[in-house]
């Protein structure tokens, strides 16, 4: 009988996919964005690697990566959960609301058809998943919407700076989006944005923004509060 050991040895995988890391990255960001891991609760390596059945390597990666997103902090035990801050809460609101009016007010004077479905899109999406109370998916959905508006735009550098605030933004997103009205009025707000994009009314599209981020900001000061 033929010795298989040779065989069988050579199916080992000596070292991990690439996208290990990514598909373990966006998981424990999903984790947090989304409450799982509370706000202080601390990253425990030993845990994370039986939940998420990677190595501590991988994991180490992972929070480091998180760490510069704003989503951990190292504190004197390890790696926590950041605490959202309502002073950190305001000068986001404010970063957004300064390029994200700039962006959505460029996107109305050259959108054409093309931008218009797009966003029409993202737009539907928004509103489907909201109904659904898919918090994750309607986040992905809004990520699609303004990646479009600063890309068409020509606001690419603003656009960069945003999605460096992603996580923290998603987790003001996920904060607001919870609180009664919000529900509604959030993708309500994106509505109004995108059909004064479709009418190429830059300056209701910016007002619009401003608006949507203000009630949004609103929220954020009251629940941070509490």
């Amino acid at each position: 009988m033929m010795d298989q050991s040779h065989d069988l040895s050579a199916l080992r995988i000596e070292s991990p996919p690439l996208t290990l890391r990514a598909m373990a990255l966006d998981r424990l960001r999903r984790a947090i964005i989304s409450g799982v891991f509370k706000p202080g609760q601390r990253l425990v390596e030993r845990s994370l690697c039986e939940q998420l059945g990677v190595s501590r390597s991988v994991i180490r990666e992972v929070i480091r990566h998180l760490d510069a997103e704003g989503l951990v902090t190292t504190e004197g035990q390890g790696p926590v959960v950041s605490r959202l801050s309502w002073d950190d809460a305001r000068q986001i609101f404010e970063i957004r609301a300064a390029l994200e009016a700039a962006a959505v007010e460029a996107c109305a004077r050259v959108a054409d058809g093309a931008v218009k479905a797009r966003l029409r899109q993202a737009v539907d999406e928004i509103e489907t998943r909201a109904g659904a109370r898919d918090w994750m998916a309607v986040l992905e959905a809004t990520e699609a919407f303004y990646d479009t508006i600063f890309a068409e735009g020509g606001h690419p550098i603003a656009g960069e700076i945003v999605r460096r605030l992603n996580g923290r933004i998603a987790q003001l997103r996920v904060l607001t989006l919870g609180s009664g009205d919000r529900k509604v009025t959030g993708p309500r707000r994106l509505r109004t944005i995108f059909e004064a994009i479709a009418a190429n009314q830059p300056e209701a599209a910016g007002d619009a923004c401003r608006m949507h981020i203000s009630e949004a900001c609103g929220i954020a000061e009251r629940l941070l509060a509490e």
